[in-house]
């Protein structure tokens, strides 16, 4: 079976219509039939008239955007310097991967009832979820690697940036792994440690002393939010020379699109691309503590009187389909679904990177798909078919 290769699809355009907020999303109150007529009864305040409002030309409104990011489920995803209730819509700007922002002129009449817009992935804003593949990926990025050959089996949207949430945990674990500090040096969760970024459970309660060893087990396998920070926090120098040495380690591997800000990835500063991640899995991959804490299917702790159970994030792990040799799952709402791989497939060692899976499943899927396609390859596949995928 001929191999099947998507090569580098480029960046999207250069201009990606975010959506019209004021007329995809919003719902102008002027022309909304009552649900009943106990509900028409009821005056919608700033419902102008039809006929008032078709009587003169729609005034204009500019507004210039200054943040494109998802904002909330109840605000406009976009935040403005002037009158914000005057912008119904904004555009994004791909900038060397990066989302920018322009200036936009449009009707202010638009915006005659609230915006509603939910919870958007940068990849959605960016309409990258709109590039189609021929394995019907559910992620906006892929890429896939032979490891040992570094030749690209699949690529899509490679080189968007975006967000990695717990990927990050990759580079705090590779660190705190190469660093060589004292495993069994105990460190204490603190409320130094405890997000206020994005407001997420933990089950390290402040207080709960473990070792450096079990923190990063935590960190990598369970994806603990306390353990990763409180590692980074504790390295000598502090937190804020941690982040520095992550992001210089970062340029060591020629990681040129990734840029971190803190050592959990709950912040949604912390960017890369797939092409980049690939890197730090190959290298990460190398690092024996890495493969054996990212892929134990599960690990106990005892927490004063109690042991807690902890288990991986990544149910593929405990797969007889799979043999996997580093792994790490990831998820804020703005980076949406992640995830990346080393596994052997078919006798071949692949790099993995799905970014901005938009179900809960689909990365799963995604990883399950492509394990399908390279299986059905067979031992005389060439790579002589090439697929250029563009937004």
């Amino acid at each position: 079976m001929p191999l099947l290769r998507l090569s580098r699809p480029g960046l999207v355009s250069h201009a990606v219509s975010l959506a019209l907020l004021g007329c995809a999303l919003a719902v102008p109150v002027a022309h909304a039939a009552p649900a009943s007529k106990k509900a028409a009864k009821k005056p919608v305040a700033a419902a102008a008239p039809a006929h008032k409002a078709a009587a003169k030309p729609a005034a204009k409104a500019s507004a210039k955007v200054v943040a494109a990011k998802p904002a909330g489920k109840t605000r406009v995803a976009a935040t403005v310097r002037g009158k914000p209730e005057r912008l119904a819509a904004a555009k994004a700007v791909h900038r060397g991967g990066r989302i920018a922002a322009t200036k936009v002129s449009v009707p202010a009449r638009s915006l005659a009832a609230p915006v509603i817009a939910e919870r958007l992935s940068y990849g959605q804003m960016a309409g990258l979820h709109s590039v189609t593949d021929p394995l019907d990926l559910e992620s906006s990025v892929a890429f896939v690697m032979d490891q040992d050959t570094h030749e690209v089996l699949l690529s899509k949207n490679d080189q968007a940036v975006l967000p990695i949430a717990s990927l990050t945990k990759l580079m705090t674990g590779l660190l705190i792994s190469q660093a060589r500090l004292p495993m069994d040096e105990m460190i204490t969760i603190t409320q130094d440690d405890v997000d206020t970024e994005k407001f997420s459970r933990s089950r390290l309660a402040v207080g709960t002393t473990l070792s450096r060893a079990e923190m990063l087990h935590l960190a990598l396998m369970s994806s603990e939010n306390r353990a990763a920070h409180a590692l980074g926090r504790t390295y000598p120098g502090g937190l804020a020379h941690f982040v520095q040495l992550m992001n210089a380690k970062a340029q060591q591997l020629g990681m040129r699109d990734t840029r971190y800000v803190e050592p959990t990835g709950l912040s949604s500063s912390n960017q890369s691309s797939a092409r980049d991640l690939a890197l730090l899995v190959n290298v990460a991959h190398s690092d024996p503590l890495m493969r054996e804490y990212t892929t134990s299917p599960g690990y106990e702790v005892a927490v004063g009187r109690r042991t807690l159970q902890f288990n991986n994030t990544n149910r593929l792990v405990k797969s007889d389909h799979w043999d996997i040799g580093l792994q790490k799952t990831g998820y804020i709402s703005e980076a949406g679904r992640c995830l990346v791989m080393q596994a052997q497939v078919a006798g071949r060692k692949l790099i993995m990177v799905f970014l901005d899976s938009a179900g809960k499943f689909s990365r799963i899927a995604d990883a399950e798909r492509v394990r399908h396609w390279v299986e059905g390859m067979g031992p005389t596949a060439s790579s002589g078919v090439s697929h250029r995928i563009r937004g």
